[in-house]
């Protein structure tokens, strides 16, 4: 994990049950809650957290708080949800708290240049891959879609590029054959906590400096918006194995059949098939097959629209299938 660095010459030793850093920690959803756990067992003092304000959703449109939040809410932590992390009472509360350094995990929002230089040791940043290798806001996404075999998470000094700034350590992981965007985001959450912790243990101790990130190997990962999820039958089957497990749970893949939206759970590649054309179905007891561009696949579970999700046989019984009928035609 990152290069020995110098100790500040103005470092002095810290007293007993004096917390390593004060910290204000930053994140929303629910696989930033193991750093948040993380933190809070640790010598660190997590001051306040930053996270969304609550969001509406349900068809009842109840407002819920982010799970973040909630956390914080359960240890007595006190949460700010600024709209924007730009507004004045935002940074006059940042400011006042006089953190060390704030860490943050999927906050969901740009932090501005005048919030980013109050902290003494900045912002850390927690990314879930091997940077430079998918900077962006999906990379355990694109990386399943990819094909990558390898992946990680990354500590960095949060700066104004998007995930570019100098590396504090690493972890690596290993993406499984049949891992889902949620399998291997789940695994990297609870790696990465422990990586973020030990990160500001070396920062507190003054024996951990960032190195910056290599020109070469730069790839990019925008958020997987749900016109993305659309499963293209006509690529070859390894690669609409790759991509339905790549946007599996969210925001979750579909195409079409007769006209509705049809969500799809991950699908398995069958090497042994029969012929058929790029989204053509068979039921075979069992199974129901879906030809792509090279190879077939079987589907595992599908929600039709306004149902929920059921395992494909049952769904072709009750479709009646008929010789020639095809997904993602409109």
């Amino acid at each position: 994990m990152g290069r020995p660095g110098r100790v500040p010459a103005d470092a002095r030793p810290r007293r007993e049950s004096e917390p390593a850093l004060k910290v204000l920690f930053a994140g929303t959803p629910a696989p930033a809650v193991p750093s948040l756990e993380a933190l809070l067992a640790s010598e660190h003092e997590v001051v306040a957290v930053l996270t969304r304000p609550d969001a509406r959703s349900g068809r009842g449109r109840k407002s819920s708080r982010s799970p973040v939040a909630e956390r914080a809410d359960a240890a007595g932590v006190p949460v700010l949800q600024p709209r924007s992390p730009r507004e004045p009472e935002f940074l006059a509360q940042l400011a006042d708290l006089a953190v060390d350094c704030a860490p943050v995990v999927a906050y969901g929002a740009l932090i501005p240049q005048a919030a980013l230089d109050l902290p003494a040791h900045g912002w850390v940043n927690l990314h879930f891959s091997l940077l430079p290798a998918w900077r962006g806001a999906a990379p355990v996404q694109h990386a399943i879609m990819a094909g990558d075999e390898i992946t990680g998470a990354a500590t960095f000094r949060l700066e104004a590029g998007l995930d570019t700034g100098p590396v504090y350590g690493t972890v690596t992981e290993a993406i499984g054959p049949r891992d889902t965007a949620g399998d291997l985001l789940g695994r990297l959450a609870v790696s990465g906590a422990q990586l973020l912790v030990a990160t500001l243990d070396g920062i507190a101790a003054g024996a951990l400096e960032p190195r910056p990130q290599p020109a070469d190997g730069v790839s990019l990962a925008p958020k997987v918006e749900p016109a993305d999820a659309r499963v293209d039958w006509a690529l070859p089957a390894h690669v609409v194995d790759r991509r339905i497990r790549g946007v599996t749970p969210a925001p979750g893949a579909w195409t079409t059949w007769r006209g509705d939206r049809l969500r799809l759970g991950p699908v398995t590649p069958s090497s042994d098939g029969p012929g058929l054309a790029a989204g053509e179905l068979r039921a075979e007891g069992r199974e129901v097959l879906v030809g792509t561009g090279n190879g077939t696949v079987r589907l595992g579970e599908v929600q039709p629209a306004g149902k929920r999700m059921i395992p494909a046989s049952d769904w072709a019984r009750g479709a009646r299938l008929a010789a020639g009928d095809r997904l993602g035609e409109a």
